[in-house]
């Protein structure tokens, strides 16, 4: 079992995603479409409930969350007051399927992934503008695009690459157009989900399959910062995230439990973006 690690938040149902917003906020969903807004002091409110099921969340800069739902298989926006909208599902020709994880750039744009079906390796990744224009970003990361978050720059989309067991990078070029994927770090013998991005290009990666956080350098090097055979602590370690007053601490979701759990990163985390609407 993990050392270094406490629970900050129980009683969730089946947690994947969790984000944090700048004033130390957590927010995560639940199974059954819950969304729940978790205070410093732990207390959890569900503010939400969207039918659907939640798998990566993200907020913008007045606390609107954007919740991945694979259920509706939208991304769902849930305003502060609790109001839920579909922000998109896709585009005509392409409607979303599994909408898994979003990241959001300097200016609005949402980056989204949908996974696809597993072992058919048919995932894609979409770009929601501002104004809910959404458009396919690219293809070229098939294979069950999961996690992913936006380099310091802004000039690289980091993807988790489930299947694929990778870490990929794409270029964003200057038109806002997808280069060609190249590979970040190789994570064979796992099922990586999510991803954080540290100050120093240090990434955070979650693990579905087995119970493990991965350390990737920003050289590529792999380590393991935590395991738990044992399932316990670590139940399926799907989302991670910093938070804390200097991003310090690093925050897991265990989508095979019931809680949030919490511990020391030995690094500083890279601020998201946290648009306005």
């Amino acid at each position: 079992m993990p050392e270094g690690f406490r629970t900050i938040a129980e009683g969730l149902d089946h947690p994947e995603g969790v984000a944090a917003a700048p004033d130390g906020t957590l927010y995560a969903g639940g199974e059954a479409g819950q969304i729940y807004r978790i205070a410093p002091d732990g207390t959890v409110e569900e503010i939400a409930m969207t039918g659907g099921f939640i798998y990566g969340i993200t907020l913008d800069g007045v606390g609107n969350v954007y919740a991945c739902d694979f259920g509706n298989a939208a991304v769902m926006r849930i305003s502060v007051a609790g109001e839920v909208s579909t922000w998109s599902a896709g585009t005509a020709e392409r409607p979303m399927r599994v909408p898994n994880f979003a990241a959001f750039d300097d200016v609005g744009n949402l980056y989204v992934t949908d996974s696809g079906e597993w072992g058919v390796d048919d995932g894609i990744i979409y770009r929601v503008a501002p104004d809910q224009q959404t458009t396919v970003w690219t293809g070229a990361v098939p294979r069950f695009p999961n996690g992913c978050c936006l380099s310091a720059d802004g000039r690289t989309l980091f993807v988790v690459e489930s299947r694929g067991r990778q870490i990929v990078g794409i270029p964003i070029a200057d038109d806002g157009t997808a280069g060609p994927p190249a590979i970040a770090a190789s994570l064979v013998g796992s099922q990586p989900d999510g991803i954080a991005l540290a100050v120093d290009g240090t990434m955070v990666v979650g693990c579905y399959r087995p119970d493990r956080l991965y350390v990737v350098a920003p050289d590529g090097a792999v380590r393991v910062l935590a395991e738990d055979p044992d399932g316990v602590v670590l139940n399926q370690p799907t989302n991670v995230a910093f938070m804390g007053d200097d991003l310090e601490l690093l925050v897991v979701s265990s989508l095979g439990g019931w809680s949030l759990v919490v511990t020391d990163a030995g690094m500083h985390g890279l601020p998201l973006r946290y648009p306005s609407p």
